[in-house]
């Protein structure tokens, strides 16, 4: 059965680099018949070796006794490095407020009944709109991004706890009465397990958001990260920088759905009937 299993995860992975091989193969086409101006859309190939050389983090020995020419940055390692601690470390703030307001306000009709006109209103508004305000606030540097990243995984969050909340199953709520259950008991032991995959998959939803949200937010308050360098790459109009920017912004933002993915089937194996 493993081994069925295993074989069907693979033949899926493999269909589903057709599309993005066809797509890669069709791109270098292009640029090798200089349909589009390099500058404007540079190959594969370019895109590739930019990527690569913004990667590594050494000058490569020639064994000469000389370094070569072609130089690495290794920028990419650093400026992950400060994406993810901003994505982290607002979502550590937005979550960690979210979670236990969103239990409240589905658990207490009345916290609901002050809080929702509140949410309700400042919810459709993107974090994208305070960027003059967080600056103004906070000045440059982490703070801001670190405030527009908590905005923006705090919704995600919130809405989803309030709806694992609100939607517990009355079977549960009176079998856990007739057995005496107090209100404390019945949070604990009854409600707050039954919410968990709706908040997971707030805490999932939010996590990618706070990824979207701290790339813009590098765009204009730091001076380091992903967002950062494609910016820079932009005022001098290196192209291939860009797309390689974009690439690893994608690469990295698959590794964390993954991740969570993984984490919300082994955290739910109880829920789901999934056993090792």
């Amino acid at each position: 059965m493993s081994e069925q299993t295993g074989g069907s995860r693979w033949r899926a992975a493999g269909i589903g680099m057709v599309v993005p091989a066809l797509v890669i193969a069709l791109w270098q086409f292009v640029a090798m018949r200089g349909w589009v101006s390099p500058q404007a859309l540079p190959s594969p190939l370019a895109v590739l070796e930019k990527w690569w050389a913004y990667l590594l983090p050494l000058q490569p020995f020639d064994g000469q006794g000389s370094y070569i020419k072609w130089m690495f940055s290794g920028e990419l390692i650093e400026d992950t490095i400060g994406s993810m601690y901003r994505v982290l470390a607002g979502f550590v703030v937005g979550g960690g407020l979210a979670l236990p307001l969103g239990l409240l306000m589905g658990a207490n009709p009345r916290v609901y009944a002050w809080f929702n006109p509140l949410v309700q209103l400042v919810r459709p508004i993107p974090p994208i709109a305070y960027i003059p305000l967080s600056m103004l606030w906070f000045g440059l540097g982490n703070p801001p991004a670190i405030f527009l990243i908590a905005l923006g995984a705090f919704f995600p969050v919130l809405m989803n706890t309030i709806a694992g909340v609100r939607h517990v199953d009355g079977i549960y709520l009176r079998a856990a009465r007739n057995l005496g259950a107090g209100g404390y008991t019945m949070f604990v032991r009854v409600i707050l397990p039954a919410s968990v995959p709706y908040i997971l998959s707030g805490v999932r939803i939010g996590i990618g958001t706070a990824f979207i949200v701290v790339i813009v937010a590098e765009m204009i308050a730091v001076n380091n990260g992903l967002g950062y360098r494609i910016s820079e790459a932009r005022e001098y109009f290196w192209s291939d920088k860009i797309i390689a920017g974009m690439i690893s912004i994608g690469l990295i933002g698959l590794a964390i759905d993954v991740g969570m993915n993984k984490l919300n089937n082994y955290l739910l194996r109880w829920h789901r009937g999934l056993e090792n």
